[in-house]
C-alpha cells in the first residue's frame, strides 16, 4: 500500500510538470526569434528578402534568404497570405484549436495537480488516517480477527488468577443470563498491571480468541496528537465503532499514554491529553452509558493513572500480572518449548528453578535464543546443554572470549571469585552457588551466580548480613592473597551492592535498633527522584550512614574470617577456576573436598593439586572493568 502512494504521487508530479511545461513552454519557439517591425515585415517582402512565412494566429515567424529567424505580429483581421504568395514566399500556415474543454483543461489543470499535491501532503502529515485528509478525527481502532493468529487460555500460563479473572468476563459475553439472573451486572473495564513482558497483551488476545466476539484493539498513543480537539474526536468515533458491534471487546494498550494524572506537570499538563482523558471517562461512565462494551486496558504505570480512570464504574477490576514464580515459570516454558523440538535430557522445571525474577517475555526469549544455539552447531532438538548456555547468555552476557588477559589479570580474577564462592557456600542462608567463572561476559571479567532454591517472598535480616558478607567476599580474597596494596578495582561492583543492600536495610526495612523502624528512603538523594539529600537533621544522617558502614565493615569481617579459616578450600578453588575456567555448583564441591572432576569433552579427569603446590603469585596489575558481581 505504501509503496503504491508513493508511486502514485511521482506519477502525479510528472504529470504537473508536464503540464506546466506544455503551458508555459508554447511560446519559447517564438522567444527565440528576434523580434521586428511589421512595417519592417513588409518593406523586407517587397525586397525579395524574405523566404518562407510560418503564420500562427497573430504570430508571424519569419525566415529570411539569408536563413536568419525573425518574428512579427500581424494586425488583428488583416490578410496577408494572398500578398505573400504573389511575391514568391513559401507560406505555412499552423491550424488553431478551438476553445473549449481541451483549452479550459489546459489552463486549469496544473492548478487542480497543485491543490492534488498540497492534499497529498497535508494527509501524510496527519497520519494518513482512514478517509484520507478528511478522516483526521477518525479512530485508529483495528478489529482483530482470526487472520492475525489466534490465542486462546491454553496459550497463556504462570498467571492464573488473571486468568480466571478474565475467564469470567468471558463466561459473561458468552451467558449473561448466568448472572444477570441474580442481578449481577457485565463489568464496564478490567485493567491488567504489571511489569512489562508479564502477558498483558498476550492476555488481551488471548480474551478475544476465547470470547467469540468482536474485539477492537487501539494504542493510548494513537489518541494523542499535536493538534487539540483530535484526540476527543477519535475516542468517540471508537466508541460508535464499538456500538455498532456490541457486545464487543476494546483493548487499549499503554493506557498511560493518554490516562495521566490531569494538571500535573509545568502549565498544567497538555491540554490535548487532557481533552481526551475526559471524553474516555465521559464515554466509559457518562450520562449515555455504553452497555455490551467491555474495555481493557494494559499499563506497568498505574501509579501515573488519574484516579476518576480508576474508580468503580469504569475499570471495575484491577488485575494484577505479576513476574511468574517457579511453577509458572516451568507452564510458561512448556507453552513456548511446544513449538520446539525439544531433547529426552531437559528438565524445564530445573530451568525454571534457575531463572528466577524472568518474565514471559524472557522465558521465550530464552527457548527461542536455546533453539538458535542448537542450529548454530547442527543439532536436530535442543538439548539441556542449549538450555544451560542460553540461560547463561542472557543472564551474564555473550562470552568475550576474544578478550586477552594477561596470566596475572586471570589469576587475580580467580582468587578474586573464588572468595565470592567459598564463603557464599559457609553462609546457611545464602543462596546456592549456581557456577562459577572467570571467562569475561558483558563488563564483568569473571563471576559467581548463586539461585534460590524457591522464589524469595521476603528478606530477613540475618540473610542480609550473609548477603553482604558473600558481595565482600570479593575484596577480602584479594586483600588476603595480595595484602592491602595489591587490592584491584575489581570489588567496585560489589561495594555498589553491598551499599544499596544496606542502606535498604537501614532506611527503608527498620533493620536498625539505632535508626529505628522509620522509612528515611524518601529522604535521601537518589530515592523517588528526591534531587535536594538528606532532608532530616545532620546528627540523623550520621547516625545513617554509619550504621550502614557498619554492616558492610561487619560484614567484610566475616568474609575474611571464613577465607582465613578455609584457606586450603579457597587455594583449592582459586586453582581449580584457573585451570578449567567455568565451573558448576557440584564440580566446585568436589575441587573444595579435592575429588577428581569426571573426565568429559570440557573437563578432563584431574586431580586438584594440593595447597602446599599453589604458588603465591606476586602483586598483579589491576584488571580492567568489574569482575565480580557477587
Amino acid at each position: 500500500m505504501g509503496n503504491a502512494r508513493n508511486l502514485a504521487f511521482w506519477v502525479v508530479l510528472f504529470l504537473m510538470i508536464l503540464a506546466l511545461f506544455n503551458l508555459f513552454g508554447g511560446g519559447s519557439s517564438q522567444m527565440n526569434s528576434r523580434q521586428i517591425s511589421y512595417s519592417d515585415f513588409i518593406q523586407r517582402v517587397e525586397n525579395d528578402q524574405v523566404a518562407s512565412v510560418t503564420i500562427d494566429g497573430e504570430d508571424v515567424g519569419i525566415t529570411m534568404s539569408d536563413g536568419q529567424q525573425y518574428a512579427t505580429v500581424r494586425p488583428q483581421g488583416e490578410e496577408i497570405a494572398g500578398e505573400l504568395i504573389a511575391q514568391g514566399v513559401e507560406v505555412q500556415v499552423v491550424k488553431q484549436q478551438q476553445s473549449g474543454f481541451m483549452s479550459l483543461l489546459g489552463v486549469w489543470l496544473p492548478f487542480i495537480l497543485l491543490i492534488g499535491v498540497w492534499i497529498f501532503f497535508m494527509n501524510r502529515m496527519q497520519g494518513g488516517g482512514k478517509g484520507g485528509a478528511m478522516g483526521f478525527g477518525k479512530s485508529r481502532a483495528k478489529l482483530l480477527t482470526e487472520k492475525h493468529g489466534r490465542v486462546t487460555f491454553d496459550d497463556v500460563a504462570g498467571i492464573d488468577e488473571a486468568k480466571e479473572e478474565l475467564e469470567e468476563i468471558v463466561e459473561f459475553l458468552r451467558n449473561p443470563q448466568k448472572f444477570s439472573r441474580l442481578g449481577g451486572k457485565i463489568p464496564k473495564g478490567a485493567l491488567l498491571v504489571g511489569p512489562p513482558g508479564t502477558g498483558k497483551t498476550l492476555l488481551a488476545r488471548a480474551i478475544a480468541g476465547e470470547a467469540g466476539v468482536p474485539f477492537f484493539t487501539i494504542s493510548g498513543s494513537d489518541f494523542v496528537e499535536m493538534f487539540v480537539g483530535v484526540g476527543a474526536s477519535r475516542v468517540r468515533d471508537m466508541f460508535e465503532q464499538a456500538k455498532k458491534s456490541a457486545p464487543c471487546i476494546l483493548f487499549i494498550d499503554e493506557i498511560d499514554a493518554v490516562g495521566r494524572s490531569r494538571g500535573v506537570g509545568i502549565g498544567g499538563g497538555n491540554d490535548e491529553r487532557e481533552q481526551t482523558l475526559n471524553q474516555l471517562l465521559v464515554e466509559m461512565d457518562g450520562f449515555e452509558a455504553n452497555e455490551g462494551i467491555i474495555i481493557i486496558a494494559a499499563t506497568n504505570r498505574k501509579d501515573v493513572l488519574d484516579p476518576a480512570l480508576l474508580r468503580p464504574g469504569r475499570f471495575d477490576r484491577q488485575i494484577h500480572v505479576p513476574n511468574p514464580d517457579i511453577k509458572g515459570r516451568e507452564k510458561i516454558l512448556g507453552v513456548h518449548s511446544r513449538k520446539v523440538p525439544v531433547g529426552p535430557d531437559v528438565d524445564l522445571r530445573i530451568i525454571a528453578r534457575g531463572t528466577p525474577g524472568f518474565s514471559g517475555a524472557d522465558l521465550m526469549n530464552l527457548v527461542n535464543e536455546a533453539a538458535l544455539m542448537a542450529a548454530r552447531i547442527g543439532r536436530r532438538f535442543v538439548s539441556m546443554e542449549d538450555f544451560e548456555n542460553a540461560k547463561d547468555k542472557v543472564m551474564l552476557g555473550v562470552e568475550r572470549r576474544s578478550m586477552v588477559l594477561t596470566p596475572e589479570q586471570k589469576e587475580k580474577t580467580a582468587y578474586h571469585e573464588a572468595g565470592h564462592a567459598i564463603v557464599g557456600l559457609s553462609m546457611p542462608k545464602c543462596d546456592p552457588v549456581y557456577k562459577a567463572t572467570i571467562i569475561p561476559r558483558g563488563g564483568a571479567l569473571g563471576m559467581v551466580v548463586s539461585l534460590p532454591e524457591m522464589d524469595r517472598l521476603n528478606f530477613h535480616k540475618d540473610e542480609a548480613k550473609q548477603k553482604i558478607a558473600m558481595t565482600m567476599a570479593g575484596k577480602a580474597a584479594e586483600i588476603i592473597k595480595y595484602g592491602e596494596e595489591g587490592v584491584s578495582n575489581g570489588p567496585a561492583g560489589d561495594i555498589q551492592q553491598a551499599s544499596q543492600l544496606a542502606r535498604a536495610m537501614v532506611m527503608r526495612w527498620g533493620m536498625s535498633d539505632k535508626v529505628g523502624a522509620v522509612d528515611y528512603a524518601e529522604a535521601h538523594e537518589g530515592y523517588s527522584g528526591n534531587t535536594g539529600g538528606f532532608s532530616v537533621s545532620a546528627s540523623t544522617k550520621e547516625m545513617i550512614e554509619q550504621e550502614v558502614r557498619d554492616l558492610i565493615e561487619e560484614g567484610y569481617d566475616t568474609a575474611r574470617s571464613i577465607l582465613i579459616e578455609k584457606e586450603e578450600e579457597f587455594e583449592r578453588l582459586a586453582k581449580g577456576l584457573l585451570e578449567y575456567e567455568t565451573l558448576t555448583g557440584e564440580e566446585i564441591g568436589k575441587i573444595i573436598r579435592g575429588e577428581t572432576l569426571d573426565g568429559d569433552d570440557d573437563h578432563p579427569g584431574s586431580t586438584i593439586p594440593s595447597v602446599a603446590s599453589v604458588p603465591k603469585a606476586g602483586k598483579a596489575p589491576r584488571p580492567e572493568g568489574d569482575p565480580a558481581p557477587a
